[in-house]
């Protein structure tokens, strides 16, 4: 009996392995026969993105963007889904290439040129100054838009002024200094004109124009302060930062006594 029992126990055994691998071998041939279908993850929608580095405070066009179709649970909070959304705004902040644009990082022009092709985004904090173009540096065309300067200037002071000295100024002591730091170049006027790709024969005409002025934005205080150093005859000249080095600079005053000090000039009778 018990011998019966145990052989009908090891059929049922084989019956229901025989059953088990049926049932797995018709799922997986079911799921090898299904084509596997683009974009089976989900809803796809499409984004404005960056086609290249674009720099903060650049009016955007249609050649500075390109179409993407993303799966809708990436795209981004905000994200522009046609070119006419941000075409003719400006930047707010650096994008990188293959970035999507967000509309809340993009602001109206509220400057504007004559021609309408340059702008420039001022926030509450910063005024609008034009500043002479007269340096070595703009004159041969190295300075753009976007470039980060430093101002030096040179300007005549009263010998022996400060606090208790006296207040004859018979003699005017030349000093150089560092007034402004990290001053963003936010647009170009003047003879430079945009170059117009249409017309390929002007371009190198265009070319060797140089701008009259640059566009800069400062705090009220400092644009008050350059004008000062401008109206008292200051002799101009700019330095060209690295791209993206912000930090402050050290330096010292240059003067008479500096380069005397520095280099060991002999100034004493029969040297």
């Amino acid at each position: 009996m018990s011998r019966m029992r145990g052989f009908i126990w090891f059929a049922a055994g084989i019956v229901l392995a025989l059953l088990a691998g049926f049932v797995a071998y018709t799922s997986l041939n079911r799921v090898a026969q299904t084509p596997i279908e683009s974009g089976s993850a989900g809803p796809t929608v499409t984004v404005v993105t960056a086609a290249r580095d674009i720099p903060a405070r650049t009016l955007l066009t249609q050649e500075l963007l390109v179409e993407v179709d993303l799966p809708a649970e990436a795209a981004p909070q905000g994200y522009a889904e046609a070119y006419d959304r941000v075409v003719g705004k400006l930047t707010m902040v650096p994008m990188f290439a293959g970035e999507p644009v967000l509309e809340q990082r993009l602001v109206d022009p509220n400057v504007e040129s004559a021609d309408g092709r340059r702008a420039l985004f001022l926030n509450e904090a910063e005024v609008l100054m034009a500043i002479p173009a007269q340096d070595l540096l703009s004159r041969v065309g190295i300075l753009k838009p976007g470039d980060q300067i430093d101002l030096l200037y040179s300007l005549s002071f009263p010998e022996g002024r400060g606090i208790g000295a006296a207040a004859e100024a018979d003699d005017d002591e030349q000093a150089t200094f560092s007034l402004l730091q990290n001053v963003k170049i936010v647009g170009m006027v003047g003879s430079v004109q945009p170059v117009d790709e249409t017309a390929a024969e002007d371009v190198a005409a265009q070319a060797a124009g140089r701008p009259d002025a640059l566009l800069v934005t400062l705090a009220p205080q400092d644009a008050l302060t350059l004008k000062y150093v401008n109206d008292a005859g200051g002799i101009l000249d700019y330095v060209l930062r690295a791209p993206g080095v912000e930090r402050p600079f050290e330096s010292d005053p240059v003067d008479i006594d500096y380069l005397i000090n520095r280099y060991s000039i002999p100034t004493g009778p029969g040297r």
